[in-house]
């Protein structure tokens, strides 16, 4: 009986101990300061409701209205209006990708943090809530299109391309959007004019957010042996109308030009936070993420900086906005280091590849844990339309279903710490203090 009551007793602290060290617990004041953001609508919406924070707000955009950082960081009423500002929600929020009011967003955002910003910064922090999601499935899909695993001879016949446009035009939302940009994008205006490239970026735009990754990754991204293959994927987005140009603009003037828009500058930042070079990681990706940056890359589709493969190499991928740095003068280190971070960034080229492939890497001991997806399941359809019969490797199989696992995981500002929320409630390890104790009172019952 005795025995039985120490066993309870011991059971009560375990599970005392185990709830105080749960995460729930470690929620508030002592996750250094340590605020979940908000959508800056929100925020916004958040800051309008408190009388100090609305007339502070006011103050900073008025403050920015027509002046340089340094001149306004000189007017002390300006400089109280950003201190303010820094302790409300407005500081830490961030946008949601393809969010309903994803511009309103982002110009709320830069009004905050383009006053914070030491001017003309060569990276700026991505105004986007981070890609924490994997594109394991989407990357096993590939892995069956690509040939991987399968008769070498047969794969080496195959245009993934191809067949990447064929599985676009058995999906209506897809071959909707795809024909539209076609149409748009194809459409002469006059001998002089080839298009209208404001619409056509625009239709570009709206196919890239509005169509799943599964179609659209696979388009852009798929792998090929031969040039005819490599032509396909570099017309993928109409180079002719939504890329070149009669002449070559310097890159940093059209980096500029792409800062003057809310929406073209968060692209540009979004890629560089998530395809800058990281040379502390297995695949050169920051946190080994291929997902967040094929994903920004695909983002800055559709804009003046749009970044296309520069020849129909098959294998060697090379990519590049339409710039060059010529004329550059004594900004020319500059021009050059903004270029290479896409024609030579061992991050972009490794996951474009890795996708091709189907071989997504999640090996390193850096990136975040995620739990195994399930094989993509493949489903009979009837044959395909006489119009796309030419198929050596989609067959009559499509994948009509893809469903990606997403871990979500929430990053501690300034610091590397993540707090990863679990599917379910999962709790602590008791600590050693406490299995010494629960061990010393066992013996002692005995």
């Amino acid at each position: 009986m005795i025995l039985a009551n120490v066993f309870c007793l011991l059971f009560f602290l375990d599970e005392t101990l185990r709830s105080l060290a749960s995460p729930s617990s470690l929620q508030g004041p002592e996750l250094h300061g340590w605020r979940p953001p908000v959508d800056c609508v929100r925020a916004n919406e958040l800051c309008a409701a408190e009388s100090n924070c609305s007339s502070r707000y006011r103050t900073l955009r008025q403050c920015l209205a027509g002046r340089d950082r340094n001149t306004m960081l000189a007017n002390k009423e300006c400089q109280a209006a950003l201190e303010v500002l820094q302790e409300s929600p407005l500081y830490d929020c961030r946008c949601k990708r393809g969010m309903k009011r994803e511009l309103q967003c982002l110009q709320i955002y830069w009004s905050i943090h383009l006053g914070l910003t030491e001017g003309e910064e060569f990276y700026e922090a991505s105004p986007y809530e981070p890609v924490t999601s994997r594109l394991s499935d989407i990357f096993r899909l590939a892995s069956i299109f690509s040939g991987t695993g399968a008769d070498p001879v047969a794969s080496a016949k195959s245009n993934h391309c191809l067949d990447a446009a064929k599985a676009c035009n058995l999906n209506d939302n897809c071959k909707k959007l795809r024909s539209s940009y076609i149409s748009i994008c194809n459409r002469e205006i006059s001998p002089a004019e080839r298009c209208n490239r404001r619409k056509c970026h625009k239709a570009l735009r709206q196919f890239f957010d509005r169509v799943p990754g599964e179609y659209t990754y696979r388009m852009l991204f798929c792998s090929c042996r031969d040039r005819a293959c490599a032509e396909r994927r570099r017309q993928t987005i109409l180079p002719s109308c939504s890329y070149e140009d009669k002449e070559k603009p310097n890159c940093l003037d059209l980096r500029g030009v792409c800062r003057t828009d809310h929406l073209c500058r968060s692209r540009l930042a979004d890629f560089h936070a998530n395809c800058r070079a990281s040379y502390q990681t297995l695949t050169s990706c920051p946190a080994d993420n291929y997902q967040a940056c094929l994903g920004s890359y695909a983002g800055m589709i559709g804009f003046d900086m749009t970044p296309n493969y520069v020849d129909s190499n098959p294998t060697g991928i090379v990519v590049s906005p339409w710039c060059s740095c010529r004329g550059s003068g004594n900004m020319e280190e500059e021009c050059e280091k903004f270029l290479r971070d896409f024609t030579e960034n061992p991050c972009l080229r490794n996951a474009i590849q890795a996708f091709g492939n189907g071989t997504d890497v999640n090996l390193s001991p850096k990136s975040p844990s995620f739990q195994a997806t399930q094989a993509p399941r493949v489903e009979k359809t009837p044959s395909l339309p006489d119009d796309l019969s030419d198929s050596t490797s989609l067959g009559t199989s499509v994948i009509t279903t893809c469903t990606s696992v997403q871990l979500t995981t929430n990053i501690i500002p300034g610091s590397n710490k993540v707090i990863k929320p679990n599917s379910g409630p999962r709790r602590a390890r008791p600590s050693a203090a406490l299995t010494a104790v629960s061990f010393l009172m066992l013996k002692l019952a005995l």
